[in-house]
């Protein structure tokens, strides 16, 4: 079956969004797991940002091997994983060593369908069409967060956290059919001539336009996947929410605070092309440090005006995402842009490993997840490392 470019459009969009299912279900309970596993916040920040590590580890193998293999099989075995993980904190994670497993083999599995779902779509999808299309893919991410953030808090406050991972793990299941009957092959062309060739990365190293979207994408995720983990149990300190609780208006103000991100990383991708993608990005990602340095601050204010201000933080926090990815794929060269995806999602997904632990360790020694200055801290590690993108895009862009 051939799909016409939109068509394929959707079918990538809808298989990762079923695919994320289990993705944000950990950090939507997050605030419940603190309470039954007796967590420090360290230990959170950790549950939080080790399935980033395990993409980190699969994501150069996994992507490189998109320049000599077709990308449709690692996504779907990928796929497959997500599945497993899911199912297997539903049956097995009673701790904090056995969530750590399988939120890692969840991030190996989303580190072998996000960009590759995305090379399937630019090696099928050329000319102007290729940059719009490309932006609805990685704006589905964040329906996909959003989707498995309201699912994990909704289930769970009806049936426990156990269900939230076996509907995951349903969702996640769905994905990997969809993918076996609609997603089309694809045979990569300028293939490396050898193993060595399709692992070495320098050829990506030396390209300075790419290493510059690709650092400013390490500053966007170090920034997001920090707000991500700790968001939801943000709000519930801010609500006032008992200990160990995620309050249904909690979890329905998170999931819109990452549904409009959905619509502002499409929309940035269209500002950026009509205003000058490195300037656009400049002046979104400032805005959203000087957020970030506020908003932890402000959970002392009225939870109405704290809303506010969270929903615009949502927008600048993701205005940048199409922007960033597309901007380095249109900068990788013919033949490398699986290895330029794979830098791209190295050390994007480094930073977002990394963030929420940062956070945690800020978090704990400004007072600690019941204080205001605690989670001021907190969100300065955020406000620091995004402010550092316009840095790299200016120094390594000239």
């Amino acid at each position: 079956m051939t799909l016409t470019p939109a068509r394929l459009t959707l079918v990538m969009c809808l298989s990762e969004v079923l695919t994320m299912a289990g993705t944000m279900t950990v950090p939507a309970l997050l605030p419940v797991f603190i309470e039954a596993w007796d967590l420090t916040t360290a230990e959170a920040g950790w549950l939080g940002g080790i399935a980033h590590l395990g993409y980190v580890l699969a994501v150069p193998v996994l992507l490189g091997l998109t320049d000599r293999l077709d990308s449709r099989r690692i996504y779907l075995a990928s796929t497959a994983v997500a599945v497993l993980s899911c199912a297997g904190f539903a049956l097995w994670a009673d701790g904090f060593w056995s969530a750590m497993l399988f939120r890692t083999l969840g991030g190996v599995g989303l580190a072998g369908t996000y960009m590759p779902g995305l090379r399937v779509l630019s090696d099928h999808i050329a000319g102007p069409r290729a940059g719009r299309c490309m932006s609805f893919y990685t704006a589905s991410y964040g329906i996909g967060v959003a989707g498995s953030t309201l699912a994990a808090g909704l289930v769970a406050g009806a049936g426990g956290w156990h269900a939230a991972f076996w509907l995951a793990t349903a969702l996640t299941l769905a994905a990997l059919l969809l993918g076996l009957v609609l997603i089309p092959r694809t045979v990569p062309e300028n293939a490396p001539p050898s193993l060595a060739a399709l692992f070495d990365f320098r050829p990506v190293l030396r390209n300075r336009k790419a290493m510059g979207y690709i650092l400013g994408y390490t500053a966007h995720n170090w920034e997001l996947f920090g707000c991500r983990g700790w968001l939801v149990a943000f709000l519930a300190f801010a609500a006032g929410a008992p200990q160990g609780q995620v309050p249904a208006h909690v979890t329905a103000l998170a999931t819109l605070i990452l549904m409009i991100g959905v619509a502002a990383s499409i929309l940035g991708n269209e500002a950026a092309q009509r205003w000058g993608r490195d300037r656009f990005l400049t002046v979104i990602m400032l805005a959203s440090a000087a957020i970030a340095a506020v908003i932890g601050f402000a959970s002392a204010l009225p939870y109405g005006l704290l809303a506010g201000l969270a929903l615009a933080y949502g927008a600048t926090i993701t205005a940048d995402s199409a922007s960033l990815t597309v901007g380095m794929v249109g900068a990788a060269g013919a033949g490398r842009r699986g290895a330029a995806m794979a830098m791209h999602s190295l050390f994007g997904f480094a930073g977002a490993f990394v963030a929420p632990i940062v956070f945690g360790v800020a978090l704990e020694a400004a007072g600690g997840p019941e204080s205001v200055a605690g989670w001021g801290a907190g969100f300065l590690t955020l406000a620091a490392a995004v402010a550092m993108g316009p840095l790299f895009l200016r120094v390594l862009g000239r």
